[in-house]
């Protein structure tokens, strides 16, 4: 008996740890590795892939991973991309020994991106490159196995907006009847502990991530106190993993640092296609695109010259960021 009390005691200390109140001898410790990384790779693949940028014979302006919304492509519509999506070239093995070769020491993946494809085989839904699409293989586990074989730090990204599930897109009707404002929420809510959640369980136990990369945060039903939710979820699976700030409502728009007016939670913010002016006290990453897109898109040609690639990677690394260069040319083949 006392054993089992000792046993319930134990137990209800370690659900108790509050990771929002993390030391900073603890923080440091595990940014150790990530601060001294430097440079990685950042991949946005995925179903837009298919239609590379056009729709209907006609070029859809934006980023290539964004032609769902920015097409206004309906989901019955894109869903028929998606049954086309069998990259039987892909080669794990083969990416992650081009990322070693170039010096990186840690990769980003979307696991799903806005358009709710998810590139593993999720329990949780059918939607998704096993289960939907006809390659029937998971992309994840041959990286995350490629990459501990190889010493590559293995990351996922993870968009808290999702166009595909019904209780995740309340935005797209919002402006016309703010009065629904109320049931969104609720909507989304349910999304967020009977989906998103149980996706998240997936792939943090599957896969053994060592960074979790959040985006899509802006959406409106999202909240604060979500966030902060989400991120003591995943650290409760994984303590050690890094999370970047876009888990919480902290971000001050692409310029990616947290604004400061909140305990936010996020671990390194998240500049999008710039570099800070000067040094931070907080870290922090560079995300940028080596051409205009993050998805591919077949007419974006606006590569970075490698003199650019290199002043970037330098001018990062000199003010303290990290520099995760985003290779988009993966196309099916």
């Amino acid at each position: 008996m006392l054993l089992l009390l000792f046993s319930m005691n134990l137990l209800a200390q370690v659900e108790e740890v509050n990771y929002l109140q993390e030391t900073q001898e603890s923080f440091d410790q595990r940014m150790e590795w990530w601060r001294n990384a430097k440079f990685g790779m950042f991949i946005h693949w995925g179903v837009y892939a298919v239609p590379a940028g056009e729709y209907k014979g006609q070029e859809i302006k934006g980023i290539g991973e964004w032609i769902q919304k920015n097409g206004q492509i309906p989901a019955e519509e894109y869903q028929k991309f998606a049954k086309q999506f069998n990259p039987v070239q892909f080669d794990a093995k083969t990416w992650v020994s081009l990322m070693k070769e170039a010096g990186m020491k840690y990769m980003v993946i979307t696991s799903k991106h806005h358009d709710g494809f998810a590139l593993w085989d999720s329990k949780v839904s059918d939607y998704d490159i096993v289960e939907f699409a006809p390659y029937g293989k998971d992309v994840l586990k041959a990286l995350s196995d490629e990459c501990k074989k190889q010493g590559i730090k293995f990351g996922l990204y993870y968009s808290i907006m999702d166009w595909h599930h019904k209780d995740a897109h309340a935005y797209s009707y919002l402006k016309k009847d703010p009065r629904k404002r109320k049931d969104n929420m609720e909507h989304f809510a349910s999304y967020l502990e009977d989906y998103m959640k149980p996706q998240l369980k997936e792939i943090v136990e599957n896969y053994d991530p060592d960074i979790l990369w959040f985006d899509g945060e802006w959406e409106k039903e999202y909240t604060h106190e979500q966030g902060q939710q989400i991120y003591q979820f995943v650290r409760s699976m994984k303590p050690e993993i890094l999370i970047n700030n876009r888990v919480d409502k902290g971000r001050a728009g692409m310029q990616g640092m947290d604004k400061g007016d909140k305990d936010y939670a996020g671990d390194f913010g998240t500049p999008e296609q710039e570099i800070l002016e000067g040094s931070s006290t907080l870290d922090w990453e560079s995300c940028m695109t080596m051409n205009d897109t993050w998805g591919f898109k077949k007419n974006d040609h606006n590569w970075k010259e490698s003199d650019t690639l290199i002043h970037n990677l330098i001018d990062v690394t000199a003010k303290g960021g990290n520099y995760p260069v985003s290779y988009t040319h993966l196309t099916l083949p």
